[in-house]
This record gives C-alpha cells, sequence and structure tokens, in this order.
C-alpha cells in the first residue's frame, strides 16, 4: 500500500507566473483545490516564462504533481500545496 510522506508544510500558492515558486525545490507537489471553483496550474521552467504549460483541477479536488525541481507552479486562483514523497 502507497503512503503519502509530507515533507513541508501546505503553503499557499501563487496566482501569477512572475511570483511561481518550485514548492521548495519539490519533485512531487499533493495540490489541493479548496475552492468551489475550477483552478489552473502553471508549469514552468522559470519564474515568468512564457513556456508555461498547464492543466485544470476540479473543485474540492487532489492531485498529486510530479516535476524537476527547478520547476515551479503557480495557479488561479491560489490554492493549497505541500512539498510531498510516497513510501510503502
Amino acid at each position: 500500500m502507497q503512503r503519502t510522506r509530507i515533507i513541508e508544510s501546505e503553503v499557499s500558492t501563487e496566482v501569477t507566473a512572475g511570483a511561481a515558486t518550485s514548492i521548495g525545490n519539490a519533485t512531487c507537489v499533493r495540490l489541493h483545490n479548496d475552492t468551489t471553483g475550477i483552478a489552473t496550474v502553471g508549469v514552468s521552467t522559470q519564474v515568468g516564462a512564457a513556456t508555461t504549460t498547464y492543466f485544470t483541477m476540479p473543485a474540492n479536488s487532489v492531485e498529486f504533481l510530479e516535476k524537476y525541481s527547478v520547476e515551479v507552479i503557480w495557479t488561479t486562483p491560489s490554492i493549497k500545496a505541500s512539498k510531498v514523497g510516497f513510501t510503502n
């Protein structure tokens, strides 16, 4: 059975590409859209980069995002994010 290991406390994500964060250089991030609407998540190779990749999260949902430690994320609206890992 796979379990989630919390590495850092949950933080609120930034809402602009210019303020994007790597979430503590995480390679796995637990995202919690605790809002009542759809959240758009942007993943980029650097803060403010024009080459952002996007996906959407339904309201009141959880997603685990695997990324490179140097990649940054930002969301609209602001949602919760935690640096995590997996263990058996």
